[in-house]
């Protein structure tokens, strides 16, 4: 930019109408003094006679010119200027860049020689306004637009625009496209009378080539970067990736063109085991740190490259990571012969093995890790620590470090076979690791101390997996073993319930032993409960299954539940699932199953609280990936029921489904609660998971899996009557307590029964009550002989009466052998099992009835009358 000629110390203004104000300031004391003479005159014209007068206001008029003529001439100043003033009109004067005031309609005030010069001006005459100097460039009038705008809103601001040709000819840059800068501001003083708007331009030509010479030779620098014979990338503290060069691109298969910087990050990068590596390599606070490592890249169609990088990682003065630059080499085979070729292809496999190695001094110091050792210890050492020399023991649990010495002394004697030590990792106890030791027998040159290597696996998934077996095995040990006890326990209860049942009938009320034998009756009625609910828990109860809307259940049992927690400060909510599917299951043992976790709930909460059961679908891609449960992947109806109570403890949450396990005072729970719940819905085919945190409540999650139904193929009615039902069972003989109708007759009319059971209390209390009833009753005590019997009588038995489980024949076996020669003969099966325990051992065209033990006399008879009367 031309640089102006100084005149009188500095650049004089273009135009400069501030002196104006002086002139006509003078003029107006003048005008004032004329006046004060006047009307001196008129005042005092009628005492002009008096001399003294006369000569008082001749001098005054005299004084008066003499001071108009002196600051006419400048002689005397009426406000004279302060030396501030000077400095500022110097500074504006002279500035460098082009400086306009105007007033708010846009009318010039005032220019300084550098505008003039910018803009070709070389007189006040000449000087235009920046609207009419930009009105030709569009570009320029968009500016000026913007800054007028923001001088209306009060505000200021700068421009930047391009002209094809130069403002004014006075321009030293040539006749070439120029870049101006254009700047606009408010001014407001108390000495204006209004606000005034300062513009000041400046030619920024040369530098805007200037920055434009600095991104042309950055460019280059990043085209040569991009185009190195090695790769480059740039981390931040979390390690984003920020930059890769086309080199690292090209071998990755990454499009630079679609890179984002921060989109991926290292760990995207680094194949295997060796980003352990990476973060091993720290740098002290506020300092650098340069690392060379061997390890594996990641393309983006999965296969591994072989890189080396030079790795340096800053630090924060704090010690925090800071950014990192890497520099990536491509190892070939060529590179550095065979010998150099063959130590690289061992680094990459020894970092990129499942296993953690370290080997191990003779002093039991570790002299040399891989990068999976690294990260399962990571916490425990460093690589910093591995160079500076640490013992073996330092990564050892110390319940186990006796043992690790023993092998360590054995590998040493060059002993095999050493035994691997299972210990938990040193840093956390819920983890665990086995350690394999081998001697070393060929000894290296390049490490002479070696002793002994040492593999580490982490087996914590594999004690969880064995925990979860042995659970699961004890689980069902305690099943096998609560459904003997209660197939045992119901031929006691049957035996007690039938003598009870003949005391009754031959006793009156009056008598003094009838409310005796009515408590043993009752007494037994709770232990066949008890019963129930350990077959429950071993899912070998009976089961009618029905397909259910669970949304008509919940509704159903809300009323029920009410009743259960009136009282109690506990408030219900209910969460209905919407267009819930169907599922199959019993209906009373399901009610159950809900009952019995609402029940839990309340007494979980004895200060209050709430109780909220909720259901919904769960589909199979939810279900396999529902967090804390291992589902399959199909479709599931989820009942939930949470409470905000006291929480289970998680030393006792693997046992809160074995059954007599109860946290309630003794008196106040059987334990077997929640495993017939467990039972129940393992019986149904589904999976129920609790969550629980104490102090904050349980939720238990009923999963039942969605019933799906079977669509049959339509065959035409054929005119012969069809086969009933195999394993249809009439409705009273199914229930425990279904009571006979008034108007059935339950006598034998001389009907000949074959009772075959093994219990001989069974077998003797129910010949006798059958007799009661007219039935003609033939005994046996095992299926054998009840094939005996039959050919004894030459099968003129009416009916049937089986127990399921016998020695040398079991029920099912006696009912095929008994089918074989009389194919229409009528049977019941008599068991503490479910019915579908040994029904799928049957034919499919077997037709028989069921009664579950324990059992009355009533249910007996009528199971038997009702099955004599089927017309099959």
């Amino acid at each position: 930019m031309t640089k102006s000629q100084p005149i009188g110390g500095y650049d004089a203004p273009l135009v400069d109408r501030g002196t104006r104000g002086g002139t006509v300031l003078r003029l107006l004391l003048l005008a004032l003094v004329l006046v004060g003479v006047s009307i001196a005159f008129v005042l005092f014209k009628d005492v002009m006679d008096n001399e003294i007068v006369l000569g008082v206001l001749g001098i005054l008029a005299m004084v008066g010119i003499f001071f108009i003529v002196s600051s006419m001439i400048g002689f005397v100043e009426v406000m004279p200027q302060s030396r501030s003033d000077d400095f500022a009109a110097s500074y504006l004067a002279g500035h460098p860049d082009g400086i306009l005031v105007t007033d708010r309609r846009g009318r010039i005030l005032y220019a300084n020689a550098a505008y003039g010069r910018l803009t070709g001006a070389t007189k006040a005459s000449n000087a235009q306004s920046l609207e009419a100097l930009l009105s030709k460039n569009s570009e320029a009038t968009e500016a000026l637009y913007r800054l007028t705008t923001a001088l209306r809103d009060g505000r200021g601001g700068h421009e930047e625009f391009r002209l094809l040709k130069p403002l004014g000819r006075g321009s030293s840059n040539g006749a070439g496209a120029h870049w101006y800068r254009l700047k606009a501001r408010i001014l407001v003083s108390p000495l204006l009378p209004a606000p005034l708007d300062v513009w000041q331009i400046a030619d920024i030509t040369s530098e805007r080539e200037e920055q434009e010479r600095f991104f042309r030779e950055l460019q280059n620098a990043i085209d040569y970067l991009d185009h190195a014979p090695v790769g480059f990338f740039s981390a931040g503290k979390k390690g984003e990736v920020f930059y890769l060069n086309a080199t690292l691109a090209e071998w990755l298969g990454l499009d630079l063109t679609k890179f984002v910087p921060g989109s991926m990050t290292m760990s995207d990068m680094v194949a295997g085991e060796g980003m352990a590596l990476i973060q091993s390599v720290q740098a002290g606070p506020g300092q650098k740190r340069t690392e060379t490592l061997d390890l594996d890249l990641r393309r983006s169609n999965g296969q591994s490259l072989p890189v080396r990088l030079v790795h340096c990682v800053s630090s924060m003065r704090d010690g925090a990571p800071g950014e990192s630059r890497t520099v990536v080499l491509a190892r070939s085979r060529a590179e550095g012969g065979d010998q150099s070729a063959s130590a690289m292809r061992f680094t990459r496999f020894f970092n990129n093995t499942p296993m953690a190695i370290a080997s191990i001094g003779g002093d039991g110091k570790i002299l040399r890790i891989n990068a999976p050792f690294l990260r399962l210890f990571s916490g425990v050492v460093s690589r910093d620590d591995i160079d500076s020399g640490v013992s073996l023991d330092v990564i050892v649990h110390d319940s186990a470090r006796a043992d690790l010495e023993r092998a360590l002394g054995a590998a040493k004697d060059r002993q095999g076979d050493i035994a691997p030590i299972d210990c938990r990792h040193p840093a956390d106890d819920s983890r665990h690791v086995r350690f394999y030791v081998n001697a070393v027998i060929d000894e290296s040159d390049e490490a002479p101390e070696e002793v002994a290597i040492v593999y580490a696996v982490e087996t914590t998934e594999q004690k969880a997996l064995e925990t979860q077996m042995a659970q699961t095995q004890k689980m069902n040990a305690v099943g096998t073993l609560a459904g003997g006890i209660a197939h045992d326990f119901n031929n006691v209860l049957t035996a007690i319930l039938l003598s009870s049942d003949h005391l009754l009938l031959q006793a009156r009320p009056s008598d003094a032993s009838f409310a005796d034998l009515m408590e043993i009756k009752r007494n037994a009625n709770r232990a066949a409960v008890l019963v129930r609910q350990l077959l429950a828990f071993s899912r070998k109860q009976t089961m009618r299954p029905v397909v259910l809307n669970l949304t008509d259940v919940v509704g159903d049992l809300r009323m029920l539940v009410d009743r259960l927690i009136s009282g109690t400060n506990v408030k219900l909510e209910v969460d209905y699932g919407r267009d819930l599917w169907p599922v199959r299951t019993d209906l009373s043992q399901f009610e159950q199953v809900l009952i019995n976790l609402c029940v839990n709930a309340r007494d979980a909460m004895p200060g209050g609280g709430e109780i909220r059961i909720r259901t919904r679908n769960v589909t199979a891609e939810e279900a396999a990936a529902f967090p804390s449960a291992r589902l399959p992947a199909e479709d599931f109806v989820m009942v939930e029921v949470a409470d905000t109570g006291t929480g289970i403890a998680p030393d006792i949450m693997d046992k809160i489904f074995e059954p007599f396990f109860t946290t309630k005072e003794v008196g106040k729970g059987t334990g077997l609660g929640l495993s017939m719940v467990y039972g129940i819905v393992k019986q149904s085919g589904g999976y129920i998971y609790p969550e629980s945190e104490v102090g904050k409540g349980t939720t238990f999650r009923v999963f039942l899996p969605r019933h799906v139904p079977e669509v049959k193929p339509v065959v035409e009615a054929a005119p012969a009557a069809q086969p009933a039902d195999s394993h249809s069972l009439p409705q009273a003989a199914a229930a425990d307590t279904a009571p006979a109708s008034q108007d059935v007759d339950l006598t034998g009319n001389s009907a000949v029964v074959l009772l075959v059971e093994d219990e001989e209390a069974v077998r003797r209390g129910g010949k006798r009550m059958l007799e009661t009833r007219g039935y003609t009753v033939h005994e046996a005590g095992s299926g054998t002989e009840a094939l005996d019997i039959m050919q004894e009588l030459d099968g003129k038995v009416d009916i049937v009466v089986s127990d399921v489980v016998m020695p040398e024949m079991d029920g099912p076996s006696l009912l095929r052998e008994l089918r074989k020669t009389y194919p229409d003969l009528k049977f019941i099966f008599v068991s503490g099992y479910a019915e579908d325990a040994f029904a799928r051992n049957l034919p499919a065209d077997a037709k028989f009835g069921f009664l579950p033990k324990p059992f009355s006399l009533k249910q007996l008879a009528v199971a038997v009358r009702e099955m004599l009367d089927r017309k099959d």
